[in-house]
């Protein structure tokens, strides 16, 4: 891990108080690793970084704050290699340049690109990837917000469950609402109106809960509660069985089946009690156990080409789903 230090980081606070509510700006610059890594645990979670390339560290990072939620610009002028513990918010990101290899701990890699709006992690997951030479934007909120949004419109404790939004159409609605918020937020005139700032979460709630595939347990139409039925479960477990190795997204599965991700939730959770990728995940577990049983002495087979070949990008964290599902260490099945 490059550690130089060409000069100090500069980080400096600004406050403003609307109604009791302290909001907070914020604004970083380095090309000092060290440094980048250690403002980056003082402002989201607990993270290992590296420089991934052959240029000099340049960060910089600028934030604004409008009620409840973060709107951050980070620009990093080098390819930043990130180890993350749960960031414990929704954390949504929308790339200007460059682009941003993500692994997700529940279904594997994906790469955002310029003009291109998701979920960067999920709120309770660790998450890792690398960003390269980017300029993007980082949204983020309490999850609680979803939660009551739901619970207003008939439905239950909600996660994001995947990290795409359901169409383009979608997407792009995402990322105009978050535009639109983030200049509010830059706006001292704007955001010194408390009406504003106490709705604006729930606004940006509002539209994730529309525009990305979730677990709410709003009210499904006619056209949705017709097709979670055992067929839609069998097609999509027939595409998730032959796609094990694969990038799937919740919206990939829907596809294929030929129903809203919405039906698809619900088929799975009315037959199974599950959701679709956490079954895909158990399926990926299962593969790569059969895989480790059959191994032969000899033949070079290690854990880590095992959980790479069943989508498991990450092998630290392989190994602790695979030990909570069978009770053991890959490592240990695979040497019986």
């Amino acid at each position: 891990m490059e550690r130089a230090t060409v000069r100090a980081p500069r980080s400096t606070p600004s406050f403003l108080v609307v109604e009791g509510v302290v909001v907070q700006s914020l604004d970083f610059e380095s090309d000092d690793l060290a440094a980048t890594e250690g403002f980056l645990n003082d402002a989201y979670t607990r993270v290992e970084i590296g420089n991934h390339s052959s240029h000099q560290v340049r960060t910089r990072i600028r934030r604004e704050v409008l009620g409840s939620i973060n709107f951050d610009r980070l620009d990093m002028g080098f390819d930043m290699g990130y180890d993350a513990d749960p960031l414990g918010r929704v954390c949504l990101v929308t790339v200007n340049s460059g682009r941003i290899e993500a692994n997700y701990h529940d279904h594997g890699p994906d790469t955002f690109t310029p003009g291109q709006t998701g979920l960067l992690t999920p709120h309770d997951l660790p998450y890792s990837g690398v960003i390269r030479t980017s300029r993007y934007d980082v949204t983020m909120f309490d999850p609680a917000i979803l939660n009551r949004i739901a619970t207003a419109e008939g439905g239950a404790r909600v996660r994001v469950d995947g990290h795409r939004p359901v169409n383009p159409a979608a997407g792009q609605r995402l990322c105009r609402v978050i535009t639109h918020l983030r200049l509010v937020a830059a706006d001292p005139d704007a955001a010194d109106s408390p009406l504003t700032v106490t709705t604006a979460a729930d606004y940006l709630a509002a539209t994730v809960l529309a525009t990305m595939p979730t677990t709410a347990e709003r009210e499904p139409n006619t056209t949705d509660r017709h097709d979670a039925h055992p067929h839609t479960v069998r097609r999509a477990i027939a595409y998730l069985e032959s796609h094990l190795g694969d990038r799937v997204a919740i919206t990939d599965v829907a596809a294929a089946t030929f129903v809203t991700p919405r039906a698809l939730q619900l088929a799975f959770r009315r037959h199974l009690d599950t959701t679709p990728l956490e079954y895909l995940q158990r399926m990926r577990l299962a593969a790569a156990h059969e895989q480790l049983r059959a191994a032969l002495p000899g033949d070079g087979l290690t854990v880590a080409a095992v959980a790479f070949r069943w989508g498991f990008t990450h092998p630290g964290r392989f190994a602790t789903a695979y030990r909570h599902a069978y009770g053991q260490p890959p490592k240990q099945t695979l040497n019986e």
